[in-house]
């Protein structure tokens, strides 16, 4: 093991674009396939599962990302899945994350919205006893199911409130899903003190970053690479300090970059957009946070110092309380100086 990659195994972290069913590990997902055998193409066999990840492109991608969600059946499911990726999380010294939840997929496959948030909130004070990790929700609409998904993703962010939910946001493909249809929701979702964390310029070009600037109040971008495309962009998310959630590894395998070394992070870091590093869906991608910083770290040429910085980015970047971000940058540092 290189010193750098036994520091970023070391390093408290914190996790701000991580996905709740795309983070379930082969162990997990195995083990809701074998429980739903025969009613699902997912394979039960851990083996078997890095080929099925193997995509073709995004809307492929999004096709087999449904599959796993279709495992996710009842709110024992639920509450399992969000408690293992709690321990998965802890493994690497993470901290904090606000795992993007999409409460709307699980409702309409026969979940009630009251039973689904018990579950994660559930799953939430586990993994904070058991593993030492604060896990906070960003409710998701699936961009793909239209508004109705949005109007019902608001409502149940809005009826059940749960503790741990802080922001709201907005994935799936972005091609023809257009952002400005979703301000109406975007607005009543933060009249409610909801922050705005949209997906853009993923797939798209900087257009879909400005939409969701101007139309949904985006206060943190997912993605967003395609700013590197417009230098206007880049200068005003530089001059705002509008962070932008950059997944190398997922672009490569989602194909929204075809080199990781074409990766545009060192162009948009250049510009002074403010940026933090994560893993998005890391067993479907098979990666890890870890690993992402490995990547970060090499696109970037930062040595220790540099990814300890990278740490800070993402707690400074992210929705948690002014003591809690005090906290884990005193242990950031704390790490970092007893490393040098």
């Amino acid at each position: 093991m290189s010193d750098l990659t036994a520091f970023i195994a070391g390093l408290p972290k914190a996790e701000l674009h991580v996905h709740h069913v795309g983070s379930a590990s082969p162990r997990i997902v195995a083990e809701l396939a074998a429980r739903h055998e025969g009613s699902s193409p997912v394979p039960a066999d851990p083996e078997l599962l890095t080929k099925y990840f193997e995509f073709r492109d995004f809307a492929h991608f999004i096709e087999i990302y449904l599959s796993v969600v279709d495992l996710i059946r009842d709110a024992e499911d639920v509450r399992l899945l969000t408690y293992e990726i709690g321990r998965e999380l802890s493994r690497q010294r993470v901290r904090y994350a606000e795992l993007t939840v999409t409460p709307y997929s699980s409702v309409r496959r026969g979940i009630p919205a009251p039973a689904f948030c018990e579950a994660i909130e559930d799953a939430r004070t586990g993994a904070r006893r058991d593993f030492g990790i604060d896990l906070a929700w960003c409710f998701d609409i699936p961009g793909e199911a239209g508004l109705a998904s949005a109007e019902e993703t608001l409502r149940i962010a809005l009826d059940e409130r749960p503790e741990g939910l802080i922001s709201f946001g907005l994935g799936g493909p972005e091609i023809g899903v257009p952002r400005p249809q979703f301000k109406p929701y975007f607005d009543q979702a933060r009249a409610a003190g909801l922050h705005s964390v949209p997906h853009a310029g993923e797939t798209t070009g900087p257009e879909t970053i400005w939409d969701a600037i101007r139309e949904l109040g985006a206060e943190r971008i997912g993605h967003g690479i395609a700013a590197a495309q417009d230098e206007r962009l880049m200068a005003y998310l530089a001059e705002h300090q509008i962070p932008l959630e950059v997944c190398p590894t997922s672009n490569l395998r989602t194909r929204a970059v075809t080199d990781l070394a074409e990766h545009p992070i060192g162009k948009l870091v250049a510009a002074g957009v403010p940026v933090s590093v994560n893993s998005d869906d890391p067993p479907m991608f098979g990666t890890t946070l870890e690993q992402e910083y490995a990547v970060a770290a090499r696109l970037l040429g930062l040595d220790s110092a540099g990814v300890a910085d990278l740490a800070r980015n993402a707690v400074r970047h992210s929705f948690r309380s002014a003591d809690g971000k005090a906290r884990l940058l005193a242990e950031i540092d704390s790490y970092a100086a007893g490393q040098g």
